[in-house]
């Protein structure tokens, strides 16, 4: 037994001395390894250190190889980069565009429609609504090129015929320097005017002139009044081309007569309002009065109607005026915010003298006041403060209103809907108002010079006889081409339906249709 056992602890020294030089040997050759891994790494490392550091230095050498050639080519060209659309701009030009439509179609329409005796109710849906579709068409052949391209300070020229040239990248200029919007845009909003304007005739002779008459006197006014006067007020070639004082000449030189005369027409005050009511006190007397005018009863129809018409009116009119800015900026708002207090202005205006000369307020008389608020501040809607927006809106309504009951009556002319009485008068109104509230003494914005990028010194006397410049040039143009024009149609193919298709209504005799059915 102790011999077994003597063997055994032997044995068992024998193993854990092996295990003790396997261990040592383990953890040598561990220790190598790792040794030799460490080496590796760091060899590496300082391999890939190096790589990167010459990767660097290749790099550095090859940008400044390489801007040389980039500052000579800034340096030789200083032009800034050309200016781009904004969406924002864009956007609301959309908008606006679509709100002077509905100004149109049905705005105007139910205003007017809703004026006349209910057998003529259709006649002047479809009048609007044709004419609204016949300009938009003449606009893009070549009204906008007539308007809105160089040619003399008169007429514009012809190189956009079919609106050539223009393009989707294609911009237009606004009023700010570098701030631009797409001209397709700009192209479809100015459509939008020249389609209302001929439409606003149609009221000076509704109930008896023939549809075809109507359509050719159109055609003739859009061709040799509109266009010539929207070149004329509104076409130069934007700030930008506005560098210095000589700059400023050859803009001068290349712009519209009236423009160049330093006229103010933020919206249309001369080229749509006084336009189209001139050319519908002629209309009015040259094709006659309504059959039993001042001896019957011709009241409107549809009061309903006209006061949902003149509510499509107002709202529609914030993208006529606003829009005119081209922007989306704080002058935008100013021109909404105008738009606004001067229309409520006039419409209490309005009835406030009706209900002091007749007794009763009306709702006539509340729409009409709109419509003449709307139109004084048209041409100033950009141009004036909040409290001059208030005191034109306040003072077109009597003026309008003596028109309409007084004036029209001793004159005898047959204005169907007050077209002049209301949109002539009142454009000339706003227009010469214009020169008045622009002055920044009376919260105006005053005129700004971009030659100094800053508002310019004012002068009211100066600024006044502008305004009367665009006001008579207005007065004459369209009175002799809607005169011309009118004497023209009525030699051949004549101006009025006869008087049995009078007495029937234009609905039946004209469209063989009716707007109602009992």
């Amino acid at each position: 037994k102790k011999f077994i056992a003597y063997e055994l602890v032997k044995l068992e020294r024998t193993l854990f001395n092996q295990r003790n030089k396997i261990m040592k040997k383990l953890l040598s050759t561990f220790a190598l390894i790792s040794f030799l891994c460490l080496n590796f790494l760091g060899m590496t490392s300082m391999s890939f250190a190096d790589e990167v550091t010459s990767a660097k230095a290749s790099d550095a050498v090859t940008l400044v190889a390489d801007a040389a050639p980039a500052e000579k080519l800034a340096e030789a060209n200083d032009e800034p980069p050309a200016p781009t659309p904004n969406k924002g701009d864009t956007a609301w030009m959309i908008v606006a565009t679509a709100l002077v439509t509905l100004m149109v179609i049905p705005g105007l329409a139910l205003f007017y429609g809703g004026l006349v005796r209910s057998k003529n109710m259709l006649s002047v849906l479809m009048q609007t609504f044709v004419v609204f579709s016949l300009m938009a068409v003449l606009w893009a052949i070549y009204g906008y090129s007539v308007a809105f391209t160089g040619g003399s300070p008169f007429f514009g020229g012809f190189s956009k015929l079919f609106l050539s040239g223009i393009t989707p990248d294609s911009v237009g200029a606004t009023f700010s320097k570098g701030v631009v919007i797409p001209e397709f845009i700009f192209v479809a909003f100015q459509l939008t005017f020249a389609a209302i304007t001929p439409a606003l005739i149609i009221g000076a002779f509704a109930e008896r002139m023939k549809f075809s008459a109507i359509l050719l006197f159109l055609i003739i006014w859009f061709t040799f009044a509109y266009l010539p006067m929207a070149h004329m007020v509104w076409y130069w070639d934007g700030p930008d081309a506005i560098t210095d004082a000589k700059s400023l000449e050859t803009v001068i030189g290349n712009a519209g007569w009236l423009w160049a005369k330093g006229a103010l027409d933020f919206a249309g005050g001369t080229v749509v309002h006084i336009n189209a009511g001139i050319a519908a006190l002629v209309a009015a007397i040259m094709v006659g009065k309504r059959i039993g005018y001042g001896k019957e009863a011709m009241p409107p129809h549809s009061l309903t109607l006209t006061m949902v018409g003149a509510s499509l009116l107002w709202v529609g009119w914030f993208g006529f005026n606003a829009g005119s800015n081209l922007e989306a900026t704080g002058l935008a708002a100013l021109a909404f915010v105008n738009t606004m207090l001067a229309t409520a202005a006039a419409t209490l205006s309005w009835i406030a003298f009706e209900w002091i000369l007749k007794s009763k307020p009306s709702m006539l008389g509340a729409a009409s006041g709109a419509v003449a608020g709307l139109v004084a501040i048209t041409p100033a809607c950009g141009f004036v403060g909040p409290i001059g927006a208030l005191i034109i809106g306040a003072g077109v309504s009597p003026i309008c209103l003596f028109f309409v009951s007084k004036v029209k009556k001793a004159f005898g002319y047959d204005d169907t809907l007050d077209v002049f009485g209301v949109h002539g008068v009142g454009g000339i109104f706003g227009a010469i108002m214009t020169g008045v509230f622009v002055s920044p003494a009376l919260g105006g914005t005053g005129v700004y010079d971009y030659v100094a990028n800053k508002v310019g010194e004012f002068d009211m006397h100066t600024q006044v006889m502008s305004q009367l410049w665009a006001v008579g040039t207005a007065v004459v143009v369209s009175a002799t081409v809607s005169y011309v024009a009118l004497k023209l149609i009525d030699m051949t193919i004549g101006l009025r339906v006869k008087p049995d298709a009078e007495r029937e209504g234009l609905d039946i005799s004209e469209h063989g249709e009716q707007a109602y059915y009992k």
